[in-house]
């Protein structure tokens, strides 16, 4: 009779520690926006939101030059994406300007936690459809709004109108359909350009320099405004490039 030999148990395989204490750090910033817009600190709420995009823009980059991407990497970032671009915006946005609807009777009460909603529920599939589709779209553009960048804009808006003593009771209405038409762009078909062709290592034209200049002095003498004007124009390069790629093709089509 001959000894079996032992079964040893699967090994457990750890993780990468850098490239997720970004991930980590991205995901607190989105969790210290929705507990200090619960105490009434907007302007620091809409910050941490930035703090939050520009860690999970850092956490990328740090695994794929340490080499330590893995599965589970991207979809913890996913996951602290939905946190920080999707729960905490929207509920920034309800806990300042949304929740004062229900003064307007209790249907509209209702309409503000539900634009909420949407917004929230918009991150979420954008994200879910992203993760499905990112081995087969365009590197150089995205489909839909990008999430953080969705979040820009409605934070950029907090953080400006809570600076020049603008009370959110005073904009309930736009920050409702704001909430709705950058929730819906995050799910829609424009295409918006990523910025991932652009040559980080490479050598530039000077201008780039100018560029750049001409964006920072702005950014420092007025953050949030700087922000909003940024990213509005951004949100509104999507549908304008889509349409106006649709009507040259068919210029194309008919004159051929």
């Amino acid at each position: 009779m001959s000894d079996s030999t032992p079964v040893r148990p699967p090994r457990h395989r750890g993780i990468y520690l850098l490239p997720n204490l970004f991930t980590t750090g991205a995901m607190f910033a989105g969790f210290y926006a929705i507990v200090v817009s619960i105490g009434g600190d907007f302007s620091s709420a809409a910050i941490a939101v930035f703090v939050a995009a520009l860690l999970d823009g850092m956490d990328g980059r740090v695994a794929r030059l340490t080499g330590t991407q893995t599965e589970f990497g991207v979809q913890y970032d996913s996951l602290s994406d939905l946190v920080s671009f999707g729960l905490a915006p929207a509920l920034v946005m309800y806990t300042w300007s949304l929740s004062t609807l229900r003064d307007f009777g209790p249907t509209w009460g209702k309409i503000g936690w539900a634009a909420a909603f949407i917004y929230a529920a918009c991150a979420a599939l954008r994200l879910a459809r992203f993760n499905t589709q990112v081995a087969v779209i365009d590197k150089r553009y995205f489909q839909g709004l990008a999430s953080p960048a969705a979040a820009a804009v409605c934070m950029s808006f907090v953080w400006s109108m809570d600076k020049f003593g603008i009370l959110g009771e005073e904009v309930c209405f736009v920050t409702m359909v704001m909430a709705v038409v950058v929730g819906l762009l995050m799910v829609s078909r424009f295409r918006y350009y990523s910025f991932k062709s652009l040559p980080m290592g490479d050598r530039v034209p000077f201008l780039w320099i100018i560029i750049g200049v001409l964006i920072l002095v702005p950014f420092f003498v007025d953050p949030p405004r700087v922000l909003f004007v940024v990213f509005t124009l951004y949100l509104l390069s999507g549908p304008v490039m889509t349409l106006w790629g649709r009507a040259t093709r068919r210029r194309r089509r008919g004159a051929a």
